[in-house]
């Protein structure tokens, strides 16, 4: 009964979420209309909400144990390179929901998905689509005061503890001057992890961490900087998906 009544909730936790993004992407669309310095942080507010209230309705349910709290410090400082390692797609909700003024550098096809689309554009996310239009995109993201949150393995986490990191935000870093702030995420759980599918229920509670790590600083040549980054890591977290994981 326990289990039947935890995918039970699963399932309307889904649809919750569903129904918020469908209508806060059309709430929003008015903003268009707005110069870009009055919507963006006003959109990366909103949605920063969003994905708290969705979290905070999961943990209430018993679905989710939290513990995000060292995230809160970020809301103090403007403009840093958050560099987070990426076990599942629930990741960026879990830094998101504790840091009200980011953007995320994501894939091109999230700009078309009708729950994300409008959002992600109108909050000034950045399109990984075109390489050079990505780099300078970002670094003037940064500058003008959000923080920039990256995923630098480029996709979810398939070898523990983290995959290759990339050069790209390296050159981020570098170009803006800033540090790179490392976000490590630890969880219990393969849910949304490479090629679980949404609506696959695992298996409750689903447990997760992110804590706050060092701050890096971009040297004159990536490749180096993204070698710290693995290293440090590396260092940090034998595992990222652990199913012994607990608060």
């Amino acid at each position: 009964m326990a289990r039947a009544r935890q995918i039970g909730l699963f399932y309307v936790m889904l649809l919750w979420l569903g129904m918020m993004l469908l209508i806060g992407n059309v709430a929003v669309l008015p903003l268009l209309l707005t110069p870009r310095w009055f919507r963006e942080p006003l959109v990366q507010g909103l949605i920063s909400h969003l994905f708290r209230v969705f979290l905070a309705g999961a943990q209430r349910s018993g679905l989710m144990q939290l513990d995000l709290n060292q995230l809160d410090v970020l809301n103090h400082h403007k403009g840093l390179v958050l560099v987070a390692n990426h076990p599942s797609m629930i990741d960026v909700f879990l830094v998101i929901s504790r840091v009200r003024r980011a953007a995320c550098l994501m894939k091109a096809s999230i700009g078309s998905n009708i729950l994300f689309g409008a959002g992600a554009y109108l909050a000034g996310y950045v399109s990984n689509r075109k390489p050079g239009e990505m780099l300078r995109s970002a670094s003037n993201t940064v500058r003008r005061g959000p923080h920039l949150l990256v995923f630098p393995e480029g996709t979810r986490t398939t070898r523990q503890p983290v995959n290759d990191i990339k050069p790209g935000v390296a050159l981020i870093a570098k170009r803006t001057g800033q540090p790179l702030q490392t976000i490590l995420i630890r969880t219990n759980s393969p849910y949304l992890s490479k090629g679980w599918r949404l609506f696959r229920p695992p298996q409750f509670p689903l447990v997760y961490q992110a804590s706050l790590g060092a701050q890096l600083s971009a040297t004159g040549v990536c490749a180096h900087t993204a070698r710290s980054l693995q290293d440090y890591f590396e260092a940090q977290m034998a595992c990222s998906i652990d199913p012994t994981f607990r608060l």
